[in-house]
């Protein structure tokens, strides 16, 4: 599988593994297939929620 990076859109994540879509939704981001999600990423995306892309990352690369 390939490598999810905090610069890939939340679109190229989720086409990359869906089973990250959970852990976004719990984290708050619950428009996963919003405009935003096409262009927007997921560092963009933690910013903007306030969250830590860091810990995002680390609960990503524990699936």
């Amino acid at each position: 599988m390939a490598a999810i990076t905090k610069d890939m859109t939340i679109g190229e994540i989720l086409r990359t593994n869906p089973d990250v879509a959970p852990i976004l939704m719990n984290a708050g981001m619950h428009c996963l297939g919003c405009p935003s999600a096409q262009g927007e990423s997921l560092e963009e995306a933690a910013m903007v929620h306030g969250m830590n892309v860091d810990e995002l990352m680390a609960q990503i690369d524990a699936l």
